[in-house]
């Protein structure tokens, strides 16, 4: 029977690469298979991972039809057995629910990728609909690493190298820098607002002697 599968991890924790190796798998065993994604950090209507692969992809924005999509592909004539649906924590619920009626209608399976909370530690709402409504949720074993060596579990959004913990849910950044920029930080060194490149400049700070000279 078809299945809605979610993969959720943090960043770097190879998400779109998983999303492009299922996608191979099953495409090099006959199957015929469609890509979605959502604001990849390689341009419009893409899908790339950290390691340089990259496929054509189908862009979603919050219009989009998932099931019209399909019974669409469908009614050209064109075989399809799957979707790979990355960047799935910005779809609506909507569009989730959408996905589940692909699954449990058209008999397609549905292998979703994304990350689960915000950077406020919030669910994103495609992210709560899914862990609601799929087969199974597999949190991916590939641990990103906060800058102290924890494994990492937040998000954190910086703006010109700052935490922040407010703002719009979804703005466009990457983890290379700039004006907003994502760095993933154990709980500990989220709630305290500590990045990398903070701990960093602490480090290099002169240190208090222990004691006065005289």
């Amino acid at each position: 029977m078809a299945q809605l599968v979610f993969f959720s991890g943090t960043m770097d924790c190879g998400k779109s690469t998983l999303a492009l190796q299922t996608d191979h798998n099953h495409a090099s065993r006959g199957r015929a298979g469609l890509v979605f994604t959502q604001h990849d950090r390689a341009g419009n209507a893409v899908l790339s991972s950290r390691l340089g692969l990259t496929t054509s992809a189908i862009e979603v924005d919050q219009d989009f039809d998932f099931r019209a999509c399909v019974v669409a592909h469908l009614s050209s004539g064109r075989r399809l057995d799957y979707l790979i649906c990355d960047e799935a924590q910005f779809y609506t619920p909507e569009q989730v629910d959408q996905l589940a009626e692909v699954v449990d209608e058209l008999g397609i399976d549905v292998f979703a990728f994304g990350i689960t909370t915000d950077f406020r530690t919030r669910l994103f709402p495609g992210s709560a609909r899914l862990v609601e409504l799929a087969d199974r949720v597999e949190v991916l074993q590939v641990a990103s690493l906060c800058w102290c060596g924890s494994r990492a579990t937040h998000q954190a959004r910086t703006v010109d190298g700052v935490i922040v913990r407010e703002g719009d849910q979804v703005v466009v950044g990457d983890v290379d820098g700039g004006a907003v920029a994502y760095e993933v930080l154990c709980r500990t060194h989220h709630r305290r607002g500590v990045t990398a490149a903070a701990a960093q400049r602490e480090h290099q700070s002169p240190q208090p002697l222990p004691f006065d000279r005289q």
